[in-house]
């Protein structure tokens, strides 16, 4: 009966130590493609800016941070689009409204952080550099989309130089 005992324990340490592991080396796994890819955006944002490497320093920052919290919207977002695809039949006319009105209250949300860091961009970039941002985001979530779409790895697009010109 003991060693009945001591092998359960051992059995149920082995799953525990399963079941920890193994989601950290999938994180692991993942993360150089994640370091990849926010390698690329950098790089192509950079190159579209026309960034100094002053102007890099001081707008990486500001910018990680608008999209950590842009990022956190989105997904409140999707999850309420997720609940309402789920539930929708089972929902009550009452949620369905609180469901629209959460909505446009995160586009609102969204709309109001977009304006807040305009106001820290302008304190670092030039109105020029900043429009150039505007359009890099448009041009990037593009490339990357169109890197889905055909299944292709990200090519190295980063031949164009300075604002204006197209991609090679």
């Amino acid at each position: 009966m003991n060693d009945f005992k001591i092998l359960s324990m051992k059995r149920a340490v082995l799953i525990l130590i399963v079941l920890v592991v193994f989601p950290l080396i999938q994180v692991n796994a993942q993360n150089p493609n994640l370091d990849k890819l926010n390698a690329y955006k950098i790089a192509f944002f950079t190159r579209r800016m026309n960034l100094t490497s002053q102007e890099a320093e001081k707008f990486w920052p500001v910018y990680n941070e608008f999209q950590d919290k842009r990022n956190a919207i989105q997904t409140e977002r999707q999850a309420l689009n997720r609940n309402f695809n789920q539930n929708e039949l089972n929902m009550t006319e009452k949620e369905l409204i609180e469901a629209g009105d959460k909505h446009v209250a995160l586009q609102v949300q969204e709309a109001a952080l977009a304006q807040e860091y305009h106001k820290k961009f302008k304190e670092i970039l030039a109105p020029a550099k900043i429009i150039r941002l505007y359009q890099a985001e448009n041009q990037y979530r593009l490339q990357l989309l169109n890197e889905l779409k055909d299944n292709q790895p990200l090519r190295n697009n980063l031949q164009q130089k300075g604002p204006g010109k197209r991609p090679l």
